[in-house]
């Protein structure tokens, strides 16, 4: 959900996903003389509670060590953007953000505007949309659960705080299978979390009817090993396909929800089905609640049930669904894209790569934004659009950044209406408002981001959602085994993607900021952060002056989600 109001010189857009609002604010150049920022006020209209969302930095007069008030009524948002992280799914916030002016002898109220939201519920309707709290969660956990590792928190309320609802949301997915009319048909690349595969044991116990495809390409390394190991505690070895014959990776994380044997729902996303991918680096799960995209990931899966080969399987996946053929190469409106208020699925591998040039033309006729996760880097059909002069932003969230990413981050963001940012965390450093920060050392690869999706102008009437397992890069497209949702004006839908894309930007942009170490693939336990730059909040109104500038990444930030005119 996403409202915009207008009281005076101030305009504030509110932007609700499940458990992120985004609040995008502005006020008109000739009234911020005097503009130190904005206290945010939230109600929550279950609870009763009212509160001032807080800021971590202070106005110096306000520093009063570990007794200091830290509301956003005392030491003002000074920014254009910010979020309340701590929303819950399907409830109504109302939020008052003020405009907070210099005086005198203390801040005064400027213009005011109230907006209230009800947030989405992943529970109900067609789409379901669930992401883990992932590796930025670390600072926040320190403050609920100190240096504690998960496995020292009593009630695994540690892995509950990290999963924020995915692990719950796949074990709960499965539980809907409840006896003999069910059926669940699951195509996994990592497969070795006890707890789903406990689940998926348990269906079976149920007479429901369980049938896996899992990666056992190689019979001596990970993930393979890995797999086989795990069914074979879990006691599903009656249950499971072993894929061998993919070219690369069958790479999938899908269940198929059957009922007297008709395909009713699927789970897919970028979770495998490990301690890494639930708890560790950011992952989604995406449910689909529609017969007829199910059954097109059932009829995929009775292919991959099969083995096949990298041939055979390439030409089914074209014949199946040729879109992505006609999009690169037929510019007609019939043919340029899915249609609107739909979900388009393109599976992998295929003949060639004109699901990446789809991509790419995608995000070159883009009007708003574009946002970008790639946990593995940019392909060259991608960075050649972010490398061209275009009128709006485009964000783009890297895991780590090595030579391949260095090269990658340098060039595109001589851009200036590029945003890049980068994995990181932080260590021992000279702002005492942050604590040190740990990994979970549940991954090693990819660390910090494993989601793989696009969005196409997010805050429009017509967004575009590309989301799924695949990464946006020639092998995933050609070679592996692969799917991808394509959800076109579905604006809850992207809303939801957008505030979890910018609670991570958000985070890791601060990080890199203060210049934490990026991050590596192995990085060390600490990291340590050299800060350079104010601790406390700037005491003049200059703060704003970069956000006015323009043609500016700041100025179009501001613009973009508060829905100001320029």
């Amino acid at each position: 959900m996403r409202k915009k109001s207008t009281s005076g010189a101030l305009t504030v857009r509110a932007i609700a996903g499940t458990r992120v609002v985004l609040l995008g604010m502005s006020v008109e150049p000739g009234a911020r003389s005097k503009l130190m920022g904005f206290s945010i006020k939230r109600l929550d209209h279950e609870s009763g509670e009212e509160k001032y969302l807080p800021n971590f930095l202070l106005l110096k007069a306000n520093d009063k060590g570990e007794k200091s008030d830290h509301s956003s009524l005392k030491n003002p948002v000074q920014a254009f953007q910010w979020s309340d992280y701590e929303a819950m799914p399907g409830r109504r916030y109302t939020y008052t953000v003020t405009s907070r002016l210099s005086a005198a002898k203390a801040l005064k109220d400027g213009d005011s505007v109230t907006i209230e939201v009800k947030t989405e519920d992943p529970a109900t309707g067609k789409h379901g949309v669930y992401f883990n709290r992932g590796a930025t969660g670390w600072q926040a956990y320190e403050r609920v659960f100190g240096k504690l590792d998960p496995d020292q928190v009593p009630d695994r309320a540690g892995y509950k705080w990290l999963s924020r609802g995915l692990e719950e949301a796949l074990i709960a997915f499965i539980a809907q299978a409840e006896d003999k009319k069910w059926g669940l048909r699951v195509a996994i690349y990592e497969f070795d979390y006890l707890p789903v595969l406990d689940a998926l044991w348990g269906a079976a116990h149920r007479e429901v009817d369980v049938k896996i495809v899992v990666d056992e390409k190689s019979e001596t390394k990970s993930p393979g090993v890995d797999n086989a190991a795990a069914i074979r505690v879990a006691k599903l070895e009656g249950k499971r396909k072993a894929r061998t014959k993919a070219e690369k990776i069958p790479h999938n994380k899908f269940v198929v929800l059957l009922k007297d044997g008709e395909p009713v729902q699927v789970w897919t996303g970028s979770t495998n089905m490990t301690k890494g991918g639930i708890f560790g680096h950011s992952n989604v799960g995406h449910v689909v609640r529609d017969p007829a995209v199910a059954a097109e990931f059932l009829d995929y899966w009775k292919q991959l049930y099969k083995d096949p080969e990298p041939d055979p399987l390439q030409s089914w996946t074209v014949k199946a669904d040729d879109q992505p053929e006609r999009w690169a190469k037929d510019s007609t409106p019939a043919n340029l894209e899915p249609a609107r208020n739909s979900t388009t699925v393109v599976f992998s591998p295929r003949e060639g790569i004109d699901a990446l040039r789809w991509y790419a033309k995608l995000m070159d006729e883009a009007k708003e934004g574009v946002f970008l996760t790639a946990p593995f880097g940019v392909s060259k059909e991608l960075f050649a659009v972010f490398q061209e002069e275009k009128p709006y932003l485009r964000y783009l969230l890297l895991d780590h950044e090595h030579k391949k990413e260095a090269k990658i981050v340098g060039k595109i963001e001589d851009d200036v209406k590029n945003e890049v940012t980068v994995g990181a965390y932080l260590g021992s450093g000279n702002w005492n408002q942050w604590l040190e920060e740990h990994l979970t050392g549940f991954t090693s690869a990819i660390n910090f981001v494993h989601t793989k999706y696009m969005l196409i102008d997010p805050l429009g009437d017509d967004p575009i959602v590309i989301s799924g397992s695949a990464n946006f890069s020639r092998p995933s497209t050609r070679s592996n085994d692969e799917n991808m949702l394509i959800v076109r004006g579905d604006t809850a839908v992207a809303d939801v993607y957008l505030t979890e894309f910018m609670r991570l930007f958000s985070a890791f942009r601060l990080r890199r900021r203060v210049k934490a170490k990026a991050g590596k693939r192995a990085p060390a336990p600490k990291t340590v952060a050299s800060v350079n730059g104010n601790l406390y909040l700037d005491p003049s109104p200059k703060w704003a002056d970069k956000y006015y500038e323009d043609g500016t990444p700041a100025e179009g930030e501001r613009l973009l989600f508060s829905g100001a005119a320029a």
